[in-house]
């Protein structure tokens, strides 16, 4: 299937050929909606901890005789009851990971490409052409295809792009090896460079693709 393959100042100069078998898929809801979670979950750090009542320190010895005080029973000062004690049902330290198979994560990435191209948010241009640090030009950039956020996946980052718009909340360049799923669907365009889009092509022709975190 062929793309339209535009310069950096919006001008069409051609086509793009890509594979049908990656860029136009069927969507599958509920395979994104799994590998979202996935992503998701692996960037939770897990590291919350309470003390039970085993973890307090102290309260070794029963605070009082069983009866003939008038007190209720009691056999630590550490018990949950008590000011200082343990908590019930304490959170400890746990992991988050959800297991997502390469393949399914390959196809879910695949398929999410293939609904950009069909709603008209995937961009594809020739190079990033960017000579001096200006954000008002990035601005423009910005303008020149109508879009309110903007995700750039390039092979190689543009030192003078990058300096212009990183004060810019609703722009953001990234290298395309390391795409993830929410960025994917959480920008209103998404601008692929030519070079990053015949790498995805090799990357997303084999089971092998990156997972990060």
């Amino acid at each position: 299937m062929d793309l339209n393959l535009f310069n950096f100042y919006g001008e069409n100069i051609g086509k793009l050929n890509v594979s049908p078998n990656i860029f136009n898929i069927v969507y599958n809801d509920n395979l994104i909606h799994q590998i979202i979670v996935s992503y998701l979950s692996r960037g939770r750090s897990g590291t919350k901890a309470q003390k039970t009542r085993s973890d307090v320190r102290g309260g070794g010895i029963k605070p009082w005789r069983q009866k003939g005080t008038g007190r209720a029973r009691a056999g630590t000062i550490r018990s949950p009851l008590w000011r200082g004690g343990g908590v019930i049902f304490a959170s400890k330290p746990r992991d988050y990971y959800k297991k997502i198979n390469r393949k399914m994560y390959k196809k879910g990435i695949c398929s999410i490409f293939s609904e950009l191209i069909r709603t008209d948010r995937l961009i594809i241009i020739n190079d990033i052409i960017f000579d001096n640090i200006k954000t008002k030009n990035v601005v423009k950039f910005l303008d020149l295809f109508k879009a309110k956020t903007m995700l750039i996946l390039s092979k190689n980052y543009n030192k003078e792009f990058l300096l212009s718009s990183r004060n810019l909340f609703n722009i953001f360049l990234q290298n395309v090896c390391f795409i993830n799923p929410v960025n994917l669907i959480k920008y209103d365009k998404i601008v692929v460079t030519e070079e990053a889009m015949k790498y995805l092509c090799e990357v997303l022709k084999w089971i092998k693709i990156y997972i990060l975190i």
